[in-house]
């Protein structure tokens, strides 16, 4: 007998959205097809395996023990017990194509591929919203704190606003289609839980004002379909000034980009990773071209021109 398999691809994400910080994140899609994400593979077995490939495979953590995707099938099977379900069999495979550190919600990509797949294989023993909270706490584990602005955009997809609820988490806002995201990643490495030291504890009431003032016009924009004024609306005024110190060459790489008529540029995420908006698609061609010669560091480093992933986690056949 065949044993039953589940295999699910989770994509990369843009944590914060510049203007977002912690509410607001956004799935990709690389306009050449190329899967920028995670998979995972779930395989029914006698006994717990976890076995792992991909480009970035040889930067994880050493040791089974310690990779979040172990983490994932632990919390998962205790969770099922919880619920008086029969715990799962199975054999695990995580293929990872994201660099970890980058900027682009690579955890993320691992946990809800994880997650998704496990649950799938379990006869979706769980909801929506329950899966989206043990993402969301294992994904605390890794930063230092629970936020959700890449594991649901990786998960139900497209330009998500967190709601702050138990039920909905997450919820999913129009955008704009004519919009290509064009990322790079430096190929350095930048610590979720390091960047978010390096932020304030308190912030002025100008600042806090501005945050709220964007988010709120940034949303009503969206369902308008004011395109310009949203772009006015993605500035960073909690984050990208203090980060911005760890990733080489930003405010070259923002000038350049906004001087071949970006609509906006900022950090993804914690960095280093950056993205651009661009409305044509030869202006997101030269950006790219800018930031593949003088932003990118090292071999690691690459760049795509996306648009955003609508799907979220899927499985692959």
């Amino acid at each position: 007998m065949t044993a039953k398999t589940t295999k699910a691809f989770a994509p990369a994400s843009i944590g914060n959205v510049s203007l977002g910080f912690d509410l607001l994140g956004a799935a990709l899609q690389p306009i050449d097809g190329t899967q920028l994400g995670d998979w995972v593979e779930v395989t029914d077995a006698s006994a717990f395996s976890l076995s792992v490939d991909g480009n970035f495979a040889d930067r994880l953590p050493p040791g089974i023990e310690n990779n979040i995707v172990t983490k994932c099938y632990t919390f998962f099977q205790n969770k099922l017990t919880s619920i008086h379900k029969a715990q799962l069999n199975v054999k695990v495979h995580l293929h990872k194509a994201l660099p970890i550190g980058s900027g682009l919600g690579s955890s993320a990509s691992s946990i809800v591929a994880a997650f998704y797949a496990l649950n799938e294989h379990a006869g979706k023993a769980f909801s929506e919203d329950a899966l989206l909270t043990m993402m969301g706490e294992l994904e605390g584990q890794i930063s230092g704190s629970v936020h959700y602005d890449n594991v649901a955009p990786s998960y139900i997809g497209g330009l998500v606003l967190m709601t702050g609820q138990a039920s909905p988490i997450a919820a999913k806002l129009p955008c704009f289609d004519n919009w290509y995201w064009v990322v790079c990643y430096s190929g350095i490495t930048v610590s979720t839980a390091e960047a978010r030291r390096l932020l304030p504890k308190q912030y002025a009431l100008s600042d806090t004002l501005d945050f709220g003032r964007q988010l709120s016009v940034f949303v009503h924009c969206l369902y308008t379909q004011n395109e310009t004024l949203a772009a006015k609306m993605m500035t960073d005024v909690i984050a990208e000034q203090h980060r911005k110190v760890l990733l080489p060459r930003f405010d070259d790489a923002r000038e350049a980009c906004m001087s071949n008529n970006a609509l906006a540029f900022g950090i993804s995420g914690s960095g280093p990773t950056v993205f651009a908006i661009a409305r044509e698609l030869d202006e997101a061609k030269t950006m790219q071209a800018w930031l593949e010669k003088e932003y990118i560091q090292n071999s690691d480093g690459f760049s795509h021109i996306c648009q955003l992933d609508d799907k979220g986690t899927t499985l692959i056949s």
